[in-house]
């Protein structure tokens, strides 16, 4: 601890004789001008050219709309903000000396012309939006944060014809193979850490089932532990997934699009926003979509329903309302999942031998669910340097009905079936206050927030398993796993007071991030988290009693340092990051002591880059996170655990989005990730965690567009992904490994103001891999896509 905290102090120290090393400027007869443009449904209007006429000064308004011209000699001039397609803007301005004078311009254009203009003029990398408030809850350019990050843009999403929320993960270093549960439910990998898409535009949106990506804006992965700025019991140390939602705009427009291919797909989704007033004061918008699609196995369907309706009232210029809902629901067959036997003599995947498309399931065993997120924002701009952000998020997600897996026993495949009623109830509400002050001659950007979160479930479980059959050659044995069986068999079962049980616990947290810019250059994060967990434990209520209630308190502390070595080019950055979770263990220890919080400390140092005009984006940097307090088995006492284990996972990540020349885009990332348990039972120590997923991944993605010429907007995208080996089962006595894969995808695509037709192939080579619970995934896919726009 003592050579971070001395490495810690020393980079403070190195960059504070740096800056100290620069003389303070002399007082000139110059001053500055900032501003921003924006369109005129109020979004940042980006890369708009603002010059002085007659002048050599001038600036290209940044990502956020902002612009800044320095040193400017004393004086009145006329200033112009222009581009290509856009009707010019002119106005008067003074200069006055040590002064910086504000000038701000308003678009007559909207985002979305806005947005075809910078396609046709091809002067933005079109896949780059990094600029974001969810990540540090604070108005914080990439290159001003401490912290990783990626964001997938709807854009991306859309040329890459997805259909299904988990493929957008393709685009993001070290998520994997997405890990698929009995329900719909999806997690991915975050630097060695399984992590849930718990998270709905910044708040809790806990979905149990299948998330549809008709209403979703962007996904942005923000890495490493978050304990500070959100819900431990939403996040993995590894990070989050927060997926944003499409909001209303000024701009009227329709997009009906429909999507048909491989696997018997049938999709379709609307996407329609309106003003609902002259003044355009209330604004509305609703996604929907409509999906039906088999598996190419020989069982196994989805189909599903899903509307997103929102509004927002912009009640005046200070208070602004947004309402809006995900509703949706589905009938489906389980994921596939598949235990290996721990017994056996067969240690890879391709090794068992098993059909690839046999499902050993059957379409009469099937689940529904439903779910309703409700969500609403109010922001309120309480003076020029203050506001109020309050958030309020109510969740329902429930399924019910049969969820399914299988097992092996030597040449035998069990069939388990799981009858379920399994609702969950979330209730997650925030309150900040976000600064933007000086003191003296130092910007700070403070935010400082309440939170409180409360999740209920009730769970009703009845598992049944019916005889083993050979998964080589099943026979007619293979029909016996229906609902007509499998009704019967748990209705036989004996009554099990375990088989109802009620789970509630909340969280009451406070926290507080404050951003302090040193000099233009340099600026220091440091935020500090407190949460109360309480837990009631698990009531049943067959007998009265109640298991694992208790209660933690956790603070969870967050530093960092970013320099800019190239002003808004080249960021070096360094972070400490703490988090935590709350140990709720099924058993207990053999002392009667209590748990404490598993806490997660990570240190990070890297470089960002955002040059030559944003034509080049870039992200790479050095992660450790150490765990401590990791629950195991005590040895010394079976049946029961202890609290003494310690994992530790450290790794490289990169991150490229380009636009080298007109047209041409590329997003790529590699991710590697070192992992292994360093202190805890002999059957995994000194081994990597078989849940790491691959030591190593890779992505990449390019397309090309041609903009000019009588087959304007025709485009191509290629791209791939790729997985080292890994393990399902790790231990000294048995280990089971999943080979590693590599899948190229392609699309081409001709897009029009009016309208857009896309086709695209996922798995070209036909690719054989698994995931982490050996289900097998898609071979070749094709989707065609075909929308209109009005």
């Amino acid at each position: 601890m003592n050579v971070k905290n001395n490495f810690f102090k020393a980079f403070t120290c190195l960059l504070m004789i740096l800056l100290l090393g620069n003389d303070v400027k002399a007082q000139t007869t110059t001053g500055s001008i900032k501003g921003t443009v924006k369109t005129a449904d109020g979004k940042a209007a980006e890369f708009v050219n603002v010059v002085l006429t007659n002048t050599q000064f001038g600036a290209t308004a940044g990502q956020t709309g902002h612009f800044t011209i320095k040193n400017v000699p004393t004086g009145t001039y006329t200033i112009v903000a222009s581009f290509m397609g856009l009707q010019t803007q002119t106005k008067e301005v003074t200069v006055a000396a040590g002064e910086t004078t504000t000038v701000n311009f308003v678009l007559s254009e909207g985002a979305k012309d806005l947005q075809e203009v910078y396609v046709k003029s091809a002067k933005h990398n079109k896949f780059l939006k990094k600029e974001t408030e969810d990540v540090a809850r604070l108005p914080l350019k990439n290159l001003e944060n401490p912290q990783v990050y990626s964001v997938v843009t709807s854009e991306l999403m859309k040329e890459q014809v997805v259909t299904s929320y988990v493929d957008g993960f393709k685009n993001i270093p070290g998520t994997g193979v997405p890990l698929v549960y009995n329900n719909g439910r999806t997690t991915l990998l975050s630097r060695g850490f399984v992590t849930g898409n718990f998270i709905r535009n910044s708040v809790a949106g806990y979905n149990f089932n299948s998330i549809d990506p008709a209403d979703i804006e962007k996904i942005e992965a923000i890495k490493g532990p978050t304990g500070t700025l959100y819900n431990s019991s939403l996040a993995s140390f590894g990070g989050l997934f927060n997926r944003v939602t499409k909001q209303p705009n000024e701009t009227p427009r329709t997009e009906i699009a429909y999507q048909t291919g491989s696997f018997d797909l049938n999709r379709l989704t609307a996407d329609v926003n309106m003003p609902l007033n002259k003044d355009k004061t209330v604004l509305f918008r609703v996604n929907a979509a409509l999906h039906n699609e088999h598996s190419f196995q020989d069982a196994g369907f989805n189909r599903s329903f899903f509307v997103a309706p929102s509004i927002t009232y912009i009640v005046n210029d200070r208070l602004t309302v947004d309402v809006d809902a995900e509703i949706g629901n589905s009938n489906a067959t389980s994921a596939y999942r598949l235990a290996p036997d721990a017994k056996g003599k067969i240690f890879n995947i391709k090794d068992l031998g098993i059909d690839y498309k046999r499902s050993f399931a059957n379409n009469s065993v099937d689940y529904q669910s439903r779910q309703i997120d409700l969500y609403s924002l109010i922001n309120y701009k309480i003076s020029d340097h203050w506001k109020s952000q309050t958030m309020f998020n109510k969740t329902y997600s429930s399924t019910k009905g049969y969820v399914t897996q299988l097992s092996l026993a030597d040449t035998l495949i069990k069939q388990q079936a799981i009858s379920q009623d399994y609702p969950y109830y979330i209730t997650n509400v925030q309150q900040n206050f976000i600064g933007d002050f000086k003191i003296g001659h130092f910007r700070n950007r403070i935010v400082a927030g309440l939170e409180y979160y409360n999740q209920r479930s009730n769970w009703t479980n009845y598992t049944v398993t019916l005889p083993g059959i050979s998964y080589k050659n099943p026979g007619a044995a293979y029909n016996n796993f229906n609902v007509d069986k499998i009704s019967s068999l748990v209705a036989a079962l004996a009554p099990n007071a375990n088989s109802y049980v009620q789970n509630n616990q909340s969280s009451y947290a406070a926290y507080v991030s404050d951003v302090f810019n040193i000099t233009e250059r340099l600026n220091a994060m440091a935020s500090l988290r407190i949460d109360r967990f309480i837990n009631k434990g698990a009531y049943t209520p067959a007998n009265g009693k109640t298991t694992g209630n208790f209660s933690q308190t956790a603070l969870s502390p967050k530093f960092g340092l970013v320099y800019q070595l190239v002003k808004d080019q080249i960021s070096l950055f360094g972070n400490y990051m703490n988090g935590f979770n709350n140990a709720t263990p099924t058993a207990t220890a053999f002392d009667n002591s209590t748990f404490k919080p598993q806490y997660a400390n990570q240190w990070e140092v890297g470089v960002k880059v955002d040059a030559w005009d944003h034509k080049i984006s870039s992200t790479v940097s050095y992660y450790n996170i150490n765990v401590t307090n990791t629950i195991m088995d005590d040895l010394a006492h079976p049946g029961f655990i202890t609290q003494a284990g310690t994992q530790l996972s450290k790794g490289i990540e990169a991150e490229v989005i380009a636009n080298p020349f007109s047209g041409f885009n590329i997003v790529a990332g590699f991710a590697y990730n070192d992992s292994k348990i360093t202190n805890g039972a002999a059957s995994v120590q000194g081994l990597r965690p078989a849940n790491s997923g691959p030591a190593r991944l890779a992505n990449i993605w390019m397309s090309y567009r041609i903009m000019h010429g009588s087959v304007q907007g025709l485009g191509f995208g290629v791209g791939g992904n790729y997985g080292s080996d890994s393990y399902q089962t790790n231990t000294q006595t048995f280990k089971f490994t999943i080979p590693s894969y590599t899948t190229v995808d392609a699309t081409v695509f001709y897009d029009q103001p009016k309208y857009r037709v896309g086709f695209k192939l996922d798995n070209l080579t036909n690719e054989k891999y698994w995931s982490f619970r050996l289900a097998p995934q898609n071979p070749t896919r094709g989707t065609l896509s075909v929308s209109i726009k009005f």
